[in-house]
């Protein structure tokens, strides 16, 4: 959930650019100081107000301990590890785009954003260390730097990112067992119930074929991972409270759909913004899903 949070704070960052832009936010061949002052300016707000908001929305409830690490690379089946790497991913584009836009040149642009990134998602796990129910996770650290570097490889080697990661969710009937760890409210339980989350990797097939291709710009195909019957993070408990959990298998679940590039699509300028605002989520369509139960099914729509 708090990687989450992070997503959409600096999701909101872009969509304030855009607005006043009114268009996709374009690279300046020429370094332009005021424009970078506001994007340090807001940036530093937003990390300092997200450090206090988490630790009095979230961390100040959990006692307090000494820094300490933990190894939770076996809870929720690294759904959440699959979350952190495309959080860092996508800070790290919408970074890059605000620091071209502001003139700063191509390499710097892509390790700044990767520092950005880094550091915004660091100061999570730092505050995790310190929280008794929680520690600093390696395994978060890895999961971020994968994310991020998905991100400069491409920008390095491509000049563009031709595969992405996106993120979509739906409701599973597993939060009403387990509220306290998998939301009771809409949004609580669309940010923290794994088992209704997929996360994908979203590969535009115009972008590795000829320029003289015909085929559609913003066509991408899309592998996603989600995953099904969690109510605990490493095993399922047989009751909460007093109150008998029945018994779900958990297992795993790998989809390939089809997708939309929606920032490729260049369209009245009144919509530029929500479409590149949407281009993080993968959009709903019809799916090919396989499941660890060994189960093959066609599924109408996906989300």
């Amino acid at each position: 959930m708090k990687k989450l949070i992070l997503l959409f704070l600096f999701a909101a960052l872009s969509i304030q650019q855009l607005a006043a832009q009114q268009y996709f936010l374009p690279p300046s061949e020429q370094f332009r100081p005021d424009r970078l002052k506001k994007v340090v300016f807001t940036e530093s707000a937003i990390f300092v107000l997200t450090s206090i908001g988490l630790y009095f929305l979230w961390y100040k409830k959990y006692p307090k301990s000494k820094f300490h690490f933990l190894n939770d690379n076996r809870e929720w089946l690294q759904m959440d590890k699959l979350g952190h790497a495309t959080t860092a991913y996508n800070i790290s584009t919408m970074q890059h785009d605000l620091l071209r836009w502001s003139g700063v040149k191509p390499n710097q642009a892509i390790v700044g954003s990767a520092l950005t990134s880094l550091a915004f998602l660091g100061i999570v796990e730092v505050m995790d260390g310190f929280s008794r129910d929680w520690g600093f996770s390696n395994g978060d650290m890895l999961a971020n730097l994968s994310g991020i570097g998905l991100f400069a490889a491409q920008q390095k080697g491509w000049g563009q990112q031709r595969i992405g990661l996106k993120f979509s969710a739906s409701f599973t009937p597993y939060a009403q067992y387990n509220p306290k760890q998998l939301g009771s409210k809409w949004a609580e339980r669309l940010m923290k119930d794994y088992n209704g989350q997929t996360y994908w990797l979203s590969v535009n097939l115009r972008s590795f074929m000829k320029t003289e291709s015909t085929f559609p710009v913003w066509l991408n195909a899309a592998a996603g991972i989600g995953a099904d019957g969690m109510i605990g993070a490493r095993q399922n408990p047989t009751e909460i409270n007093g109150k008998i959990i029945p018994s779900f298998k958990r297992s795993r679940q790998f989809y390939l759909a089809a997708d939309a590039d929606l920032h490729r699509i260049r369209s009245q300028q009144a919509l530029n913004a929500p479409l590149f605002s949407l281009q993080y989520f993968k959009i709903p369509a019809p799916a090919i899903e396989y499941n660890t139960n060994r189960k093959l099914t066609l599924k109408p729509i996906q989300f």
